[in-house]
């Protein structure tokens, strides 16, 4: 049952005790018919919501988080979260996607909201509990997987820009299409997309990648216009050049399949946005030679040092998210080249030192980055990622690369010849730390030490007399 939730019944009786109408709006009745679950719901209020929600408040003894700029109130109870509102009729200024509000009727209410299926409402009041409300078609909408304005699209999409974006992210989530005219609306008001913060749209952009298919987020977002302006470099990506009979493939629709593997593979937000700009930087490095054709050399080091640019820009976080999101770009070609070459214990230490704990990401982002079609190569570059990690697993067990640190450290190199901070320290740390990691001496303290000893007299250092 839709209403089941003990709380329905209980605004029900408070609203009509003030005489006034409460509905059920939005995402959670559109969610009840698309038979996903929801504990968020939106009380629509015919007069004084704040009102409404604080006796509700009073009668479960509960906290009721007031907002009075926005003319709302929250509260959580019975593992749900309520938030009321009065009905409102809203109208917007040009260069603004704040609105003027003031009460209306819960027609106007409807009239103001993004699409038809967010739309509906249910009647809380006791005469007509559970009534559909729904003039704009939204059930049939739900039933037919489309994404529709109410109103005019132009309007819609005019008065609050950031709608081009969430009609995008709900199709994506969905598995929804957009209607004609709501798509070519967004087409025509794309640039409006202007007035909206970036925190904004990088709330939208996190939804669309972290949906089912994400390709399909990206896909509407380039379509639109919208992806070059809120997102220049990914739509740089789009398109084939050619030059005689060599042609490279389309990074765009490369990305989009990659992205695509790894959201069948995994949750994780970052390890997807890893996907999105692991090719970022090869319109910038793309070279033509008449020999083998499109090159895109030092792509993975271009593209690892524009991504705080891009976070930065996005308004994504700065911080150990953006760190894991460019360390996997860097490293995104090596266990490729790896499993083209002799998988050689010391590169595969290298390759175990340097990923760290992320080593299992990258993995999973260089497994999904194999998007050819033919079938034999796929199989081949698969059973070579799997020499690989069997590799990766007997040298870890035996060595214990991942995250070492060389037993010797600068500190024990000045103790022990009494000297201060030079650059001799660093190239015998750097020198010991290559040895262990080419398999030359062992990741132990006697064997680097011995090893430290010999690099410093070669430099003209001698051990004092009292030896170690």
């Amino acid at each position: 049952m839709p209403l089941s939730n003990p709380i329905f019944r209980r605004i029900a009786r408070l609203a009509d005790e003030r005489g006034v109408q409460a509905f059920v709006v939005g995402g959670y009745v559109r969610d009840h018919y698309l038979r996903r679950p929801s504990t968020d719901i939106d009380v629509v209020v015919v007069g004084d919501g704040i009102e409404l929600a604080e006796a509700l408040g009073r009668e479960l003894h509960t906290k009721v988080s007031i907002f009075k700029t926005f003319g709302t109130a929250m509260l959580r109870a019975g593992g749900v979260e309520v938030e009321f509102v009065g009905a409102r009729r809203e109208s917007y200024t040009h260069d603004s996607r704040k609105p003027q509000v003031e009460a209306g009727t819960l027609d106007d209410d409807q009239r103001r909201r993004d699409f038809t299926i967010n739309a509906l409402a249910w009647s809380l009041n006791a005469a007509t509990f559970g009534e559909l409300v729904d003039p704009f078609g939204g059930l049939d909408d739900l039933d037919t997987c489309t994404i529709r304005t109410p109103c005019d699209p132009d309007i819609t999409f005019s008065d609050d820009p950031l709608r081009m974006m969430r009609a995008v992210r709900f199709a994506t989530q969905l598995g929804f299409s957009i209607e004609e005219e709501t798509f070519e609306a967004i087409r025509r008001n794309a640039r409006r997309i202007r007035i909206v913060s970036r925190e904004r749209i990088a709330t939208e952009l996190n939804k669309i990648v972290l949906s089912p298919v994400p390709s399909m987020g990206f896909e509407l977002l380039e379509l639109t216009g919208l992806l070059e302006l809120i997102f220049p470099e990914m739509h740089r990506l789009k398109g084939v050049e050619r030059r005689g009979q060599h042609a490279h493939k389309d990074n765009f629709v490369h990305t989009l399949k990659v992205l695509d593997n790894v959201a069948r593979r995994s949750d994780d937000l970052w390890l997807r946005w890893a996907a999105v700009l692991h090719d970022i930087a090869k319109p910038l490095t793309k070279a033509y030679d008449p020999r083998i054709g499109w090159t895109f050399h030092g792509h993975e080091v271009l593209g690892s040092k524009m991504v705080p640019a891009i976070f930065r820009q996005l308004k994504l976080p700065l911080n150990e998210h953006m760190k894991f999101v460019q360390k996997l770009v860097f490293l995104h070609l090596r266990p490729i080249i790896l499993s083209e070459d002799l998988v050689t214990d010391s590169a595969v230490r290298r390759l175990l030192f340097e990923a760290g704990d992320d080593i299992e990401a990258l993995m999973t982002l260089c497994e999904a980055d194999i998007t050819s079609g033919i079938d034999a190569k796929v199989k081949r570059y698969m059973a070579n990622f799997e020499l690989v990690r069997r590799k990766m697993k007997d040298l870890e067990e035996r060595d214990r690369i991942r995250n070492f640190q060389p037993p010797i450290t600068g500190e024990i190199i000045m103790n022990t010849y009494g000297i201060s901070p030079c650059r001799m320290i660093g190239e015998i740390k750097e020198a010991i730390k290559n040895a262990i990691l080419d398999g030359e001496i062992p990741n132990e303290y006697d064997a680097a030490f011995e090893l430290m000893v010999r690099l410093a007299a070669e430099r003209g250092l001698e051990l004092p007399d009292k030896g170690k």
